[in-house]
């Protein structure tokens, strides 16, 4: 029987000295020089590229692929070990290869991509040398791929792409666009003409409009009318990446409310043998182990399938990592008391963030009627009136059963009789 909730000593080895590099050069960095991870001033680059080598030399570099793919090959059930460690810290997916929205691309292209594409676009993304961002909701319909209205039509040896996005992740800052449109995936270079960034986008995630754009035939990823099944590989990845992130932030959140309560005085006694603190502290780590090990069973779904196999668990995971999230920030705070409203801590960026994570990549709601009609699919109804578990009739059958041994013992089928009618009375 293969049931083990150990590491084994080698990988054990990569972890604590991934927690050491994160707690020695990627915090003090981050304090420093905020951003410096995906900085493109050579002199920031001087302090990181170093660092971002030595994440190389240990084999870590772009963990999420897989070893056919050009990573490590670790599978997700390792990956979810280390973006436990690495969700705590902002710079750490950048350090390490891992940062959205470049991962889920990057799997796109080594999954679909022709070895022309790799050249051109993977291998630049995986060392850093372009960014890119993924253009996929709409305005008028969200990520409902059916109620997508951006358009690519062949023109001779070109794309012209018509539409608009809104929430393109990065797409202020990127070198390549992937545009999903309603026939396809699509990617964009910086700088072709017709793709307009609109006033008052946000920062992170842009609207755009795209107006007779034009690309080489070759820049459709996969098959055309391909679109639907590439997104849902690209952002099935996502939703578990997310997960194991958030499961980091719960950690670290749960470590400064217990640090705290145990630290401060209140009402003549210790903030930490308040009652109503230590529920808040019981649930808090109720809560994150049951998140952990939901994590762990879809990673590990995932390593012994695939992504789609594991899609009931991915969904059951993102929704769940978004309340676990919201709920221990919103406990933590309320122990850290003025202090955790400020950004003097880590916690309310955490519990800015919480209400995020349920939005992207599908909002809630969505998720849990994909768990939900899934789930149903391995159920039929119950024939008759009564439910299987009606205890009556199972007890019917039962006698059935045992109707030879009682009538060859009539001292037995007394004594069933007794229990029967006592059974009887007790379930009134």
């Amino acid at each position: 029987m293969a049931w083990d909730f150990s590491t084994e000593p080698e990988f054990q080895e990569q972890l604590d000295w991934v927690a050491r590099f994160c707690e020695e050069e990627l915090e003090p960095l981050e304090l420093v020089f905020p951003g410096a991870s995906r900085s493109r001033d050579p002199k920031i680059k001087a302090i990181v590229d170093p660092l971002k080598q030595q994440v190389k030399d240990r084999g870590l570099w772009a963990l999420f692929l897989d070893e056919d793919l050009g990573g490590p090959g670790f599978g997700q059930v390792k990956l979810a070990l280390l973006n436990e460690i690495l969700g705590k810290y902002p710079s750490a997916p950048a350090m390490f290869g891992t940062a959205a929205p470049d991962t889920g691309n990057m799997e796109l292209v080594a999954a679909y991509g022709t070895e022309e594409q790799k050249e051109k676009w993977l291998y630049p993304l995986m060392n850093q040398e372009l960014r890119s961002a993924y253009s996929m909701t709409e305005p008028q319909g969200g990520s409902d791929p059916d109620l997508f209205v951006t358009t690519a039509v062949r023109d001779g040896d070109e794309w012209v792409i018509n539409g608009e996005k809104w929430f393109t992740s990065a797409g202020a800052f990127a070198d390549l666009i992937f545009l999903m449109c309603k026939n396809g995936i699509f990617v964009i270079p910086k700088g072709t003409p017709g793709v307009e960034i609109m006033p008052n986008s946000p920062i992170a995630h842009s609207h755009i409009r795209y107006t007779d754009v034009r690309v080489p035939l070759d820049h459709l990823l996969g098959p055309e009318n391909g679109g639907k099944v590439l997104a849902q590989r690209r952002l099935g990845g996502g939703r578990i990446h997310h997960a194991m992130r958030a499961i980091a932030q719960c950690h670290r959140a749960f470590d400064m409310m217990c640090e705290r309560a145990l630290s401060r005085e209140a009402h003549g006694k210790v903030v930490a043998e308040h009652q109503m603190v230590q529920e808040a502290i019981a649930d808090c780590y109720a809560e994150i182990k049951m998140l952990r090990l939901l994590i762990l069973e879809t990673a590990w779904v995932i390593d012994n399938s695939s992504t789609q196999e594991a899609r009931t668990q991915i969904a059951a995971t993102k929704y769940t990592a978004a309340k676990v999230l919201r709920d221990v920030a919103y406990k933590a705070m309320h122990v850290l008391g003025s202090l955790g409203t400020t950004n003097l801590t880590p916690l309310k960026a955490m519990w800015d963030g919480a209400p995020t994570m349920s939005v992207m990549d599908g909002v809630d709601e969505v998720h849990k009627v994909t768990v939900a009609r899934n789930v149903l699919k391995g159920y039929r109804p119950h024939e008759g009136l009564w439910p299987t578990e009606y205890i009556p009739a199972k007890a019917e059958k039962a006698r059935e059963k045992f109707q030879p041994l009682l009538d060859s013992d009539p001292e037995l089928k007394e004594m069933a009789e007794k229990m029967a009618r006592r059974q009887a009375f007790v379930r009134g």
